[in-house]
């Protein structure tokens, strides 16, 4: 399939396909025409992808990775287990990241839960909250 295919099945832009690529994260056939030229396997590859860079995986190991994936299993393919200390490391990074954020979400609970419901007829207030004005 060419990168426009893939990118629809994908969700995901042709320059990022692209850069992927030249990350050596994807690693397409091309056509006589020039043209890249994706097998079915690159859609799943492709999510793999967002999911480990999504987790904050560096390219780099992403690329080291992605040939010692075995489809269809969670184990790494024979010859790849010296990947295996710096997924621990990951894993754990990933691991504290969640504890953080779970802290920070009971923090945020306990503020709500003490916060006075809110009186039904609020003061008018010229400003907007800098929630509001961050989202933007």
């Amino acid at each position: 399939m060419r990168i426009g295919e893939l990118a629809r099945r994908t969700g995901i832009s042709e320059r990022a396909l692209r850069y992927y690529e030249e990350q050596g994260l994807l690693r397409p056939a091309r056509r006589p025409s020039g043209y890249r030229d994706y097998d079915e396997g690159a859609v799943d590859t492709v999510r793999d992808i967002r999911t480990l860079l999504a987790a904050g995986l560096p390219t780099a190991l992403i690329a080291e990775l992605l040939p010692c994936m075995v489809n269809g299993t969670a184990g790494l393919a024979p010859g790849c287990p010296e990947l295996v200390p710096y997924l621990e490391k990951e894993r754990d990074r990933i691991s504290a990241a969640i504890d953080d954020l779970a802290r920070t979400r009971s923090l945020l609970n306990a503020i709500i839960a003490a916060t006075p419901p809110e009186n039904p007829n609020p003061p008018v207030c010229d400003r907007e909250p800098a929630v509001e004005l961050a989202t933007r």
